[in-house]
């Protein structure tokens, strides 16, 4: 049997569907956090929370019952124990608005869903064998007031994800509406060029990474700057960021073979901080 939480109530996955209400569903209206749970802990739960607390804010989403940082945490931990996951798993906190209409988003009740999904032993740890990456076509991300939030409206991403399937790539860059490169369908995305990183700036639309913020704090020589293709082209090394499979490297880029020499010192530092 697999369980799920609902709203602070811990229930048999198989009873629930989608609710007719929940505008998650039905306009995208809503914030999720992914976060990784390793030996009972959630890590970087600090960060998750502040983003979540400020998504919440953008949107003017209400506060569900029952919710506390403290709150919040335990219910998570107490979910993956009830499902045998303390060890390592995936846990998904998604907050929905509901209403029976666009208009009345804001007055009802704010609900609040939590599940967890197993993961590989080895999810974190650097790939042996490069990314395959490409750039996504006919799709652009607005660079406004809500493009750096994790919101349920996922529309650009599943384009681009399918995009990457057909093309046999793992994983597909996004454009911003000036036609730079922001991210990937599910990380932020960093470059190596003459042993300096670079990262494209949140002003550029690209989400709020919680491992990007992670490793910004703990490399502070990295400089933020809008990305062309050209450049990154042009560049030594290439990697991705997520919190869940922390730092991948990119071997393919435009046909250009990339090899991760700094990259692997970068995630063996960051990793002895954060997996430990």
């Amino acid at each position: 049997m697999y369980y799920i939480t609902i709203n602070g109530k811990i229930e048999d996955a198989d009873k629930y569907s989608i609710l007719t209400k929940n505008n998650a569903f039905k306009y995208g209206y809503g914030l999720f956090e992914t976060m990784l749970i390793l030996n009972n802990n959630i890590k970087l739960f600090d960060y998750h929370w502040e983003r979540l607390l400020q998504g919440m804010d953008i949107l003017q989403i209400g506060v569900p019952r029952f919710f506390s940082k403290q709150k919040i945490e335990n219910g998570i931990l107490t979910l993956v124990e009830k499902n045998k996951l303390s060890n390592l798993c995936r846990v998904r906190l998604q907050l929905f608005t509901t209403g029976d209409g666009i208009f009345t988003s804001f007055d009802n009740q704010t609900g609040i869903f939590i599940e967890c999904f197993p993961l590989e032993n080895d999810v974190y740890k650097l790939n042996e064998n490069g990314l395959q990456i490409g750039i996504a076509e006919g799709i652009f991300k607005a660079n406004d007031s809500i493009a750096n939030l994790k919101t349920s409206n996922a529309l650009i991403y599943a384009i681009a994800a399918k995009q990457a399937k057909i093309n046999k790539w793992n994983d597909a860059l996004i454009l911003n509406s000036k036609g730079t490169i922001i991210e990937s369908v599910i990380a932020n995305i960093f470059w190596i060029k003459d042993s300096i990183i670079y990262t494209p700036p949140l002003i550029d639309g690209c989400v709020a990474g919680i491992m990007r913020r992670y490793i910004i704090k703990n490399i502070p020589a990295i400089i933020e700057k809008p990305l062309t293709k050209e450049e990154l082209g042009a560049a030594d090394e290439i990697f991705l960021s997520n919190a869940i499979k922390g730092i991948k490297y990119v071997g393919n880029f435009e046909n250009r073979i990339y090899k991760p020499q700094i990259v692997k010192k970068i995630h063996k530092e960051l990793s002895s901080k954060l997996y430990s």
